[in-house]
């Protein structure tokens, strides 16, 4: 929440939290069509988002971790957009939207603070699909990593070490790489000493040598 808030903001900002869901792994938040009418804040857990393409497949589109807001793809349309689908067992504080325009024109911090969590969401991915547009498959899982454990380390874990949630075919999908490239990319970054992979515990070993395939120097 916005630091400078007075004792009796502090107790209205507690007002916006409608209540608390939890989402089962492989549950749908969400899905593209449904009316919007809230913001949830993922207080534990991960989740994917993706949009189903014209031909029926599905393209993944994110990764939103604790301490993340997810809905905002609904604001501008009334409705939402993509789907949204627990990756494990999950909790999320649900905001309805109509609470939070009341009470931003009450306490301006609490405006500035959306508006900067808005600008944070766009601004991250859009850098991400800038990067990927114009890299090669072991720069793109490159990216991928270190942006993953940036934001994690954000938020207190390791700054070498993740698990990944999201499957093999869900990454291949995010980065628009077939699975088997996906699975080569891996395969490389462990023989050169870059990566150490255990199931989905992956460790970062050479943080300088991953950064260096990328643009994210």
């Amino acid at each position: 929440m916005p630091l400078g808030l007075n004792e009796n903001e502090i107790e209205r900002v507690d007002e916006l939290v409608d209540k608390r869901l939890k989402v089962a792994r492989g549950e749908t938040l969400f899905q593209s069509g449904d009316k919007f009418n809230a913001l949830f804040a993922i207080r534990t857990g991960f989740f994917k988002t993706h949009i189903s393409t014209e031909d029926g497949r599905e393209q993944v589109t994110g990764f939103q971790m604790a301490g993340e807001v997810i809905g905002l793809d609904g604001i501008v349309s009334e409705q939402h957009t993509c789907n949204v689908v627990a990756l494990e067992d999950a909790e999320v504080c649900v905001m309805p939207f109509d609470r939070i325009e009341e009470l931003s024109r009450k306490i301006t911090s609490l405006q500035r603070h959306f508006h900067k969590i808005m600008s944070r969401e766009i601004v991250r991915e859009n850098g991400v699909m800038l990067f990927l547009g114009s890299m090669n498959s072991e720069e793109r899982v490159a990216v991928f990593l270190i942006n993953l454990v940036k934001r994690l380390h954000l938020r207190g874990f390791s700054s070498s070490e993740l698990i990944l949630k999201m499957s093999r075919e869900d990454i291949s999908s995010y980065l628009g790489m077939r699975l088997e490239t996906v699975g080569r990319s891996f395969k490389k970054m462990i023989a050169e000493g870059i990566l150490e992979v255990n199931g989905r515990h992956v460790r970062i070993i050479n943080l300088n040598a991953l950064t260096d395939l990328t643009l994210l120097k």
